[in-house]
Order: structure tokens, then C-alpha cells, then sequence
């Protein structure tokens, strides 16, 4: 079975950076989407971006256009997110997710995704 575990979440002050992992472990197919999402308390859980099978294309919530950069090492079988300029607002549990489908998109729809991480916590004081 497909296990993700996310790791890298930390107290960082506003401003600063911090390189979420997330590594499939398991029986694993190569040929997914994968994404992060993030939930704040009191909150429904939302997308933050996704990067298709090959790498080859990617997406971004608005919010974190500029800031965030999601990559994916085959080899490692881990999949980053790579947070910088961090705000208050960006204070949540993290999530890494497997798509349903394969092919050479990516997709920012909770629905789509069949198979998620515990979390990790961020957390950005001001």
C-alpha cells in the first residue's frame, strides 16, 4: 500500500522559509499527479499546488503564487514544497496528496486525490 509521510513543518518566523518533504513509501506508481493542501483550524482544507506526473507542468493557489515552489524527485520517490516569504496566514497542517488519475495534467480539486499524507504542522509567527 502507498504511505506518504510529510516532514520539514516548524516554528519560523514571518518572512522566512521552510522546505516541506513529503516521501511515498510502499508500492508506489510514477505515473500520478501530486499535490499539497493545507488546513488552518476552523477552516476547510485548500489547494496550494500541484505538479503533474513528469514534472512538466505545475500549479499554484493565488496566494501563493511567488512564494511557493512544489518540485518532485523520482528517483527519491519524494515530492517538496519550498516555502518562502511566509506570512501569519500561511499557518496550517500541511498535506501531501496522490492524484486518482494519471496522465499529464495536474489537478487543485481535493476530489481528485485519492491518497493523502498525515500532515505537518506550519506554523509562522508575526
Amino acid at each position: 500500500q502507498l504511505r506518504l509521510v510529510e516532514s520539514g513543518g516548524g516554528l519560523v518566523q514571518a518572512g522566512g522559509s521552510l522546505r516541506l518533504s513529503c516521501v511515498a513509501s510502499g508500492r508506489i506508481l510514477s505515473s500520478h499527479a501530486m499535490g499539497w493542501f493545507r488546513q488552518a483550524p476552523g477552516k476547510e482544507r485548500e489547494f496550494v499546488a500541484s505538479i503533474n506526473w513528469n514534472a512538466g507542468s505545475a500549479g499554484y493557489a493565488d496566494s501563493v503564487k511567488g512564494r511557493f515552489t512544489i518540485s518532485r524527485d523520482h528517483a527519491k520517490n519524494t515530492v517538496y514544497l519550498q516555502l518562502n516569504s511566509l506570512k501569519p496566514e500561511d499557518t496550517a497542517v500541511y498535506y501531501c496528496a496522490k492524484s486518482r488519475l494519471y496522465g499529464t495534467t495536474w489537478y487543485r480539486d481535493t476530489g481528485d486525490y485519492d491518497a493523502w499524507g498525515q500532515g505537518t504542522q506550519v506554523t509562522v509567527s508575526s
